[in-house]
Formats: structure tokens, C-alpha cells, sequence
């Protein structure tokens, strides 16, 4: 009788060990930025208008694949196809402020996902109210396209290992920028 519990404990002990084994981190790790880059500093503003500078007005969600040595833009990412803009689930971008792109306004509040046509010498930049899509394989630019803007390429003096995108001040916004490998983009958005 007294093997009964001492089972009964050793297949839990098993269980639990077995239930504490954590999946392995992805090879593109997802990273946040944020507009204003100090937006998660609001909380502890010492004043109103100090508030007010530091609310956040967008937020990118994005996996960082790495270049490991590849040829990346005109190779792995050719040039005339959609990309995802990062790796695993779709780059997704969400408003907490109206924000105008490419002429078209979006309200605050909303939520898309990043598209991108890749040329040699200029990105379309979609963002799709699709926002339950893993990669762009089924995004239909035709369906789901809220804005677009046609951005030029620059090379980056510093090859970027690991996709990254922030955002940078403007008089009347922000440029998202996009840089990975040895190219960068800059999207304007105006708030």
C-alpha cells in the first residue's frame, strides 16, 4: 500500500520537471521601438505637458532575422517580390494617434501589418488592415492596403547584422526607419 503514493508522487515529480522545459528562443527574436522613443517613460512625467511629449503616438512589433554571412537584398529578399519586412509573423505597426502616410490618414486607435515591394533603388511600403497574417505569403496588396508610400534606398555605411527599425524625430512626425544588411529606408509619418 505504501508503493501506491510513492508512484502517485514520483509521476507527478516527472510531470512537473517535463512541464518546466522552456521552447527554445526563435532565430529572429521579436524587438519593439517606439514614437517617441522615451514613450514608456509617460508614467513618470513630473508634469502635464512633460506627459504629453512623451505619449506614445506609434509602436512597431518585429522579428530580427540576421544576415549570417547571406547575400540579403537582391539574394535571400529578391528584388520585385513582397516582403514581410522582418521574419516569422508580419511586422505590425499600431497607432495611438492619428498619423497620415503616404497622403492617407489613419485614425488613432488603429492596428496594421508592414508590407514591403523591394527594388534596388526604392521600397513601396504597405501597411494592410490584415492583421492576422504569418508572413506576406497571402497578403494581397489589391484587398487589405489601407496607405502606401514609395520610399528611395540608401546604403548604410555599416552593415547591420540584425534587422532594426526605430524611429527618428521630424518637424511635423517621424521616419520609421528600416535598415538591415547594408540598405536602409526612411518612411515619413506625420501626427
Amino acid at each position: 500500500m505504501k508503493i501506491l503514493p510513492l508512484l502517485a508522487l514520483l509521476l507527478l515529480t516527472a510531470w512537473q520537471v517535463e512541464a518546466q522545459d522552456f521552447p527554445k528562443a526563435d532565430a529572429s527574436v521579436m524587438d519593439v521601438s517606439y514614437f517617441p522613443r522615451r514613450a514608456t517613460m509617460a508614467a513618470f512625467a513630473k508634469s502635464d505637458e512633460q506627459r504629453k511629449q512623451l505619449q506614445k503616438k506609434a509602436r512597431v512589433i518585429y522579428s530580427r532575422p540576421a544576415v549570417k554571412g547571406r547575400e540579403i537584398f537582391g539574394g535571400l529578399q529578391p528584388y520585385g517580390e513582397m516582403w514581410r519586412i522582418g521574419a516569422n509573423e508580419s511586422t505590425e505597426i499600431t497607432f495611438f494617434e492619428e498619423a497620415t502616410v503616404g497622403g492617407t490618414t489613419l485614425p488613432a486607435g488603429s492596428r496594421y501589418t508592414l508590407h514591403c515591394m523591394l527594388g534596388e533603388k526604392e521600397w513601396t511600403i504597405y501597411f494592410s488592415s490584415d492583421v492576422d497574417a504569418w508572413g506576406s505569403y497571402a497578403f494581397k496588396p489589391e484587398e487589405s492596403t489601407v496607405a502606401k508610400v514609395t520610399v528611395p534606398t540608401e546604403t548604410l555605411e555599416e552593415e547591420q547584422e540584425l534587422l532594426g527599425i526605430f524611429f527618428e524625430p521630424t518637424d511635423d512626425g517621424a521616419n520609421m526607419v528600416i535598415g538591415w544588411a547594408d540598405t536602409m529606408v526612411k518612411v515619413p509619418i506625420s501626427f
